[in-house]
């Protein structure tokens, strides 16, 4: 009969349209997974700098949390032709295009980004798209080695 939930009121952070506060609040809510927060933050500051590598980079996270892969991988491609030296990029370039299976795309930018940072995240995921090609005969494994 009666409604007890009340609607979550939104967030709101003091001058978060500035780029460089909209950059702080931004990466605040992506790490605590709230991407469309995220998104509201960030579309008023590239109004301002649809140039700033850093706010592209936060959009296209929150795209990739909320599993939004087209726009990630076209936002990723054009931050890794501008920044090809980003191993965060490209390995989530690489991420986005095997999480459409796309696996033969992904493999390169999932290789250059674990030989660019060492990390073994990144290192392991080079096995699994590796594997997943494998598997789906695209590729033997003695072609992968």
């Amino acid at each position: 009969m009666y409604d007890d939930t009340l609607p979550t009121p939104p967030v709101v952070f003091p001058d978060q349209a500035a780029p460089e506060s909209a950059y702080r609040t931004a990466f605040d809510l992506l790490a605590r997974r709230a991407p469309r927060e995220a998104l509201e933050v960030l579309t008023p500051a590239l109004e301002q700098e649809p140039d700033n590598t850093g706010l592209l980079t936060l959009r296209a996270w929150a795209y990739l949390i909320r599993a939004q892969l087209g726009p990630a991988e076209t936002e990723l491609a054009a931050l890794a032709e501008r920044r090809p030296d980003d191993d965060w990029v490209r390995h989530a370039l690489g991420r986005a295009l095997e999480r459409q299976s796309r696996y033969a795309e992904a493999l390169p930018h999932l290789r250059l980004a674990a030989a660019m940072s060492g990390d073994p995240e990144h290192e392991l995921a080079v096995l699994r798209v590796e594997r997943r090609l494998a598997e789906t005969g695209e590729r033997s494994l003695d072609d992968l080695t």
